[in-house]
Order: structure tokens, then C-alpha cells, then sequence
């Protein structure tokens, strides 16, 4: 987006998780980057290759969003939606840059209880609690999928108001 591909001096990293619905890493850059970091990296010398089943499934998945450029823009999109509720429900939010919407709790204890009351609502949400993120600051992560529907989302919708009206 930025013009910046291919410069030398720059670095990319990126997850083969979240978006691609694998697991590990990579860092594009240029050889001599790439170099050093094979002979230096600590955390790379003392780390296994991903699983073949790994990379296939992050190679399948980069093959789907390349033919339908529109799937990360419905993520986006329901990204924003996401967000849009909890805010109005005068939760903490921000707006997402990609398709996580972190949801600001506070209380570790609370952040805990809500992720609880949205699992028994039928949604799976990520909830993140010092050391993970400062004190004071636990929240909720939601990731939203290109392929929610409108009763996907109105079951978030209800989690979150039922998150909310739990909290006090």
C-alpha cells in the first residue's frame, strides 16, 4: 500500500495465522536480511520448520484470498461492524485495521467473566490479561470472518450487550 515493496531496506513480517487460519510466521526481505537472521536470530536457530500440513493450509488460503480480493474486505467490513456494536454499547473499542476488534475490559477478573458469558452465547472470543497487555487493560480480541452473516452477527451483538450488562 505504501509503494514500498521490494525496497532493500525494508522488512516484512507477517503470520500465517489470524487471516490465513495457519499457524507460524515469515519475514520477507531481502537476502542479505534473510541471511542474518538464519545465522543470528536466536529465536530462528533454536526453532523448528513449520509443519508441511502448515504450510498447505496457509498456501490454500492465500490461494483463495488471491482469486477473491472481496473476502478481506468482508472482513474488514464485519470488522467495523463488530466494532460499531461495541461501541455503542459504550464498551472500549477502536477501529480495526484488519479483522481483530479488541474489546477494552479493564479488570482481568471481568475480562475473564465476559469472555465466559460470551462463550455461553455461542462466541468464541480471545481474552487477553497481563503480562499479555498492561494493567488495567485486559480485554476481549473478536475476529471477525469474511463469511459472518446477519445472524452470526446479531448473536455477537447479544453477546456483547449481555458483556455489557454484566459488567455494571
Amino acid at each position: 500500500d505504501a509503494g514500498l515493496a521490494g525496497a532493500p531496506d525494508v522488512v516484512l513480517t507477517a503470520t500465517l495465522s489470524k487471516a490465513l487460519g495457519s499457524q507460524g510466521g515469515a519475514v520477507v526481505a531481502s537476502q542479505a536480511v534473510i541471511d542474518h537472521l538464519i545465522d543470528t536470530a536466536r529465536s530462528f536457530i533454536f526453532d523448528t520448520g513449520l509443519a508441511p500440513s502448515c504450510v498447505g493450509a496457509a498456501d490454500a488460503a492465500l490461494s483463495l484470498i488471491t482469486k477473491d480480493s472481496g473476502l478481506s474486505a468482508s472482513a474488514r467490513s464485519n470488522a467495523g461492524l463488530l466494532a460499531s456494536y461495541a461501541g455503542g454499547l459504550g464498551l472500549e473499542t477502536s477501529a480495526p485495521a484488519a479483522a481483530v476488534v479488541p474489546v477494552v475490559i479493564g479488570d482481568p477478573t471481568a475480562a475473564l467473566a465476559a469472555q465466559a458469558l460470551c462463550a455461553s452465547a455461542g462466541v468464541r472470543v480471545g481474552c487477553f490479561r497481563p503480562p499479555s497487555v498492561p494493567d488495567g487493560r485486559s480485554r476481549l480480541r473478536l475476529t471477525a470472518r469474511a463469511d459472518l452473516d446477519d445472524d452470526q452477527l446479531s448473536i455477537v451483538r447479544a453477546a456483547l450487550s449481555a458483556v455489557r450488562g454484566g459488567l455494571g
